[in-house]
């Protein structure tokens, strides 16, 4: 038996020792948590690009959306913690959670880091009748219900965005969501009168001259829209900045979380990274490992309040 039992512990050491150095076993797998088209899939693939050959292993990307994100982040957390699963994650990993979408928080996951940050922005057409948000404030305040404004879908930041936005603003407005990659070809064909979206999105019918922003829901003014003043500017007491980065299954080892790390740190000081960036309408911003984790924790109890004073918290 002495004998059974040290033959099976040298051939488990010697199948670990014959196992690839990571990245060489395969490709890596970034899970999106929306569909192809959408802003966190665009910027996921550039990401995956510049890790390729940081890492020099291929890195996909799979598209697994619904429900707000919880079926990527359970998928990515029911898989093996060695580095080959990742998720391209965001405030979303405490919107799923907290509106009752998730059965698990943040815990799930290891930070490895953050990428880049949005400023979510109040956009409508650009023949609307509406040129700044007072100006929509006002009217959705003289008629109560008759502004749709659409978002991407129940618990998602953007609906989160809207409602204290209208929260702040004391008005009542049709709340429309969509898929995703549905919300602003639906602001472009008209069959809404606005929408609340990550600029990433809205790049192509802006660059067209097909919408008009109103306001972005940020601390300060996104120096990519210069010129769209923030909501907080305009009395609105409402500072919702959004961000996306790449989180792995709790448990991965820290040398594979740490070579990670150092991909995406390259990946977005790259001239190529920011100026793809910059074209977006999004911004490089790395945070660490250790950074990343603190400002996940620190913005889920953030979030939890705003949710439950909204009445999203289930």
């Amino acid at each position: 038996m002495k004998i059974l039992l040290a033959l099976l512990a040298l051939l488990a050491f010697n199948v670990k020792a014959q196992e690839p150095a990571f990245p060489q076993r395969g490709p890596l797998e970034i899970t999106v948590l929306f569909p192809a088209g959408s802003s966190a899939d665009v910027t996921a693939r550039m990401l995956a690009d510049g890790m390729s050959r940081q890492l020099g292993q291929r890195v996909l990307v799979v598209n697994r959306p619904g429900a707000g994100g919880a079926i990527g982040y359970k998928y990515v957390a029911a898989q093996k913690p060695d580095g080959y699963s990742l998720v391209w994650n965001s405030n979303s990993i405490s919107t799923t959670f907290h509106s009752g979408q998730l059965n698990f928080d943040y815990r799930a996951f290891d930070a490895v880091a953050r990428v880049l940050s949005e400023s979510v922005v109040l956009a409508v057409r650009t023949d609307a009748p509406w040129r700044t948000l007072g100006d929509f404030v006002a009217d959705a305040k003289a008629k109560p219900k008759a502004i749709s404004v659409g978002h991407s879908g129940i618990g998602s930041h953007t609906h989160i965005s809207l409602a204290a936005l209208v929260n702040a603003g004391g008005v009542e407005v049709n709340e429309v969501p969509f898929a995703a990659a549905q919300v602003v070809p639906s602001l472009v064909g008209g069959h809404v009168n606005a929408v609340v979206q990550f600029p990433g999105a809205l790049a192509a019918p802006l660059k067209q001259g097909q919408i008009r922003l109103l306001a972005s829901l940020t601390q300060n003014r996104d120096p990519a829209w210069p010129e769209v003043p923030t909501a907080r500017e305009l009395g609105l007491e409402v500072v919702l900045d959004a961000w996306r980065g790449i989180a792995v299954p709790r448990g991965t080892p820290q040398p594979i979380i740490s070579q990670i790390e150092g991909a995406i740190r390259a990946t977005t000081s790259s001239p190529e990274f920011v100026a793809q960036s910059e074209k977006l309408g999004v911004r490089p911003a790395f945070l660490s490992a250790a950074e990343f984790s603190a400002l996940v924790a620190r913005e889920d109890a953030e979030l939890s309040r705003l949710m439950q004073q909204i009445g999203l918290k289930k």
